[in-house]
């Protein structure tokens, strides 16, 4: 059986350097720009250790509408924290908006989400 590890993940969106600006700002990450094979910039964000890519979708690229609950493919991804209360008043001081304000969903686990640009959703767990 073959053995899987993370390596990334890859967004999408029509402003790159507004996404990663984002994630810098809210998530302390470390912006790497760099020059692919065919010539055009990639950004990629670095959370950690966690690598995140950003690709660009063409401005002119019909976006009809964000994903609908309940949707299908990726939903969103998390990170672990250890004090919830702390980490959304710390991302709200940072100007994040919450699409989920904390809430316990079984003893011993807290959850918020943060929606970042294009409706990126980006789920805080904390577990007792």
């Amino acid at each position: 059986m073959p053995k899987y590890t993370y390596d990334h993940i890859h967004l999408r969106t029509k402003n790159p350097e507004e996404m990663a600006a984002y994630f810098e700002k809210m998530f302390d990450a470390k912006v790497i720009h760099s020059v692919q094979s065919d010539g055009f910039v990639r950004t990629d964000l670095d959370i950690d250790g966690l690598m995140v890519f950003v690709a660009t979708v063409p401005e002119e690229e019909n976006m009809d509408s964000s994903p609908r609950e309940p949707h299908l493919g990726l939903d969103h991804f998390g990170f672990r924290v250890e004090n919830l209360e702390e980490t959304v008043a710390e991302l709200k001081s940072r100007g994040a908006e919450m699409a989920r304000e904390p809430r316990t969903i079984r003893p011993g686990v807290q959850v918020a989400f943060v929606r970042a640009p294009d409706d990126v959703r980006i789920e805080l767990l904390q577990r007792d």
